[in-house]
C-alpha cells in the first residue's frame, strides 16, 4: 500500500470536497426546511449526504487521511460559503472524518468494497450524532428522541454517504476519470 500522497491525490480530494460543500450549502437550506414537529425523523434521515466526502475520499484516493481531509476541507469551505452553524461545522467535520477513516483503518486501508463504505457511513454517523446531541440537542431531545435520532443518522449515514460514495467511485471509475488513481483500474466489466 502507498501511503505517500501525490500532488494529484491532494488535487483531487480537494476538488471532491469542495464540490460537495456545495451540495452542503443547498442541503443546509433543506435541513432548514425540515423544521417542525417532523423536523427530527426527516432530518436524521438526510443526513447522510454531510457524510459523504469522508466515505468518497478514502474510496478513491485509497490513503490513510483521506476521508478526514475531504472531510475537513468540505467543512471548511462550507463555513466559507456560510453556513448557519458557524465555525462549528469544522469540528463536526473533523468527527465526521475520523468516523468515516475507521471503516478503511479497521482493515489496514487493505479493503475498498461495499462492505467497507457502509461501515465507514455508519461510523461516521455515529461520530455526527454524538456530536450533535452533546452540543446541539443534549437538553431538548427526550431519551427516545435521542436514540431514534442516533439511529437514523447512523443508518443514513450507512445507507447514503456508505453504499451511495460507493456507487458513485464505481460509476466515476467506469468513466476512465480516476485512471491515474487504484480506485480507477480496477473496473468491473459490464
Amino acid at each position: 500500500m502507498q501511503t505517500r500522497w501525490r500532488t494529484v491525490d491532494i488535487v483531487v480530494a480537494s476538488v471532491i470536497a469542495v464540490a460537495f460543500a456545495a451540495v452542503f450549502y443547498a442541503w443546509n437550506n433543506l435541513w432548514t426546511a425540515l423544521e417542525g414537529s417532523f423536523a427530527l425523523p426527516w432530518r436524521a434521515v438526510i443526513y447522510g449526504v454531510w457524510l459523504i466526502p469522508g466515505v468518497l475520499g478514502p474510496l478513491v484516493i485509497r490513503k490513510p487521511g483521506a476521508g478526514l481531509y475531504t472531510e475537513i476541507v468540505a467543512a471548511v469551505v462550507s463555513a466559507l460559503f456560510g453556513s448557519a452553524w458557524g465555525l462549528g461545522v469544522v469540528v463536526s467535520g473533523l468527527v465526521q472524518g475520523i468516523g468515516g477513516e475507521f471503516g478503511f483503518a479497521a482493515t489496514g486501508y487493505r479493503s475498498y468494497r461495499l462492505g467497507n463504505a457502509l461501515i465507514a457511513g455508519g461510523l461516521a454517523g455515529v461520530g455526527a450524532s454524538l456530536f450533535d446531541l452533546s452540543v446541539y440537542y443534549g437538553t431538548t431531545f427526550t431519551v427516545a428522541q435521542k436514540w431514534t435520532y442516533a439511529g437514523l443518522v447512523v443508518l443514513s449515514g450507512a445507507v447514503v454517504a456508505g453504499a451511495g460514495s460507493w456507487a458513485l467511485q464505481r460509476a466515476l471509475s467506469r468513466t476512465g476519470v480516476l485512471d491515474r488513481f487504484p480506485s480507477g483500474r480496477e473496473r468491473v466489466a459490464v
